[in-house]
């Protein structure tokens, strides 16, 4: 990593690597709240000014792997929760640890070392959340955070986990402009790609139909927006134009007896859409 000048007042990202849906006996509001409690830990750092954000989130619509992979990768210095050893989490921290750039392991007490990523420091915390330990471990993580980033800053040769392995040429992404029609253009490209894809599994996995069928339905809206410049979801409900693109791409015979039970099922995923 280049040496650079530290600025305090520039703004620094802060990639979020973590669980957010049920695992290993803890609820999604669990989650919810180890999450509010890293981000104020973060963003109470004086001396850096710290967005913190998930890597999967996006101010922008994109096709999500594509915006793991380029935040993963982008940002200044990523904390990854490896409580529960949730696989997307243990795979989103290898590839940052093959970028090597600035990362911030964190650990619940119920949660047992990882044999591959046991020689870098891991910031502990309680499970239970218990208030005082929660105070300790926001001081001990914003320290953590803060060191991390102004060592790596300072030092050109600042390795989080291959320096303990040898010396590696490490993974960078191609950077190039393009107009935004052409990436319009991939992203619908990639869309479809994993429509058919999604198609194919829920027909040859009945078992898992729902719940494949309604990913499947989200690609499609997604499509359809793009294809269709649509911002507002409200302008989805009742169009008549985005029921016959769906239909036709899932064949919504195989999947509901009825149109109604159709519709039914692609308005209930309009109403979960958040952009």
């Amino acid at each position: 990593m280049p040496k650079e000048n530290l600025n305090k007042n520039a703004d620094r990202s802060c990639g979020l690597v973590m669980p957010i849906s049920p695992i290993d006996g803890c609820s999604s509001e669990h989650w919810a709240e180890v999450k509010a409690i890293v981000t104020d830990a973060v963003e109470s750092i004086t001396d850096f000014s710290f967005k913190v954000k998930l890597v999967s989130d996006a101010d922008d619509v994109g096709v999500i792997q594509k915006r793991i992979v380029q935040n993963l990768y982008s940002s200044d210095i990523v904390v990854c929760d490896v409580s529960g050893k949730n696989p997307n989490v243990m795979f989103e921290l290898g590839m940052r640890l093959a970028f090597d750039k600035p990362t911030v392991i964190i650990k619940d007490d119920k949660t047992d070392y990882s044999f591959d990523t046991g020689v870098i420091e891991h910031v502990p915390y309680r499970r239970d959340l218990r208030f005082a330990n929660v105070v300790s471990f926001k001081k001990h993580l914003a320290d953590k955070v803060a060191a991390t980033l102004r060592e790596a800053s300072r030092d050109s040769n600042h390795s989080t986990f291959l320096k303990n392995f040898g010396t590696f040429s490490v993974a960078s992404l191609k950077e190039a402009e393009v107009s935004s029609d052409k990436v319009v253009i991939e992203m619908l490209t990639e869309l479809q790609s994993e429509v058919a894809s999604l198609r194919r599994r829920v027909v040859s996995r009945p078992s898992r139909a729902i719940s494949e069928v309604s990913s499947l339905i989200r690609l499609c809206i997604r499509t359809w927006r793009m294809e269709n410049d649509c911002d507002s979801s409200d302008d989805l409900l009742g169009n008549e134009s985005l029921y016959q693109f769906i239909e036709k791409e899932i064949d919504a015979r195989q999947h509901f007896e009825t149109r109604p039970q159709f519709i039914e099922a692609v308005n209930a995923q309009i109403s979960k859409l958040t952009v």
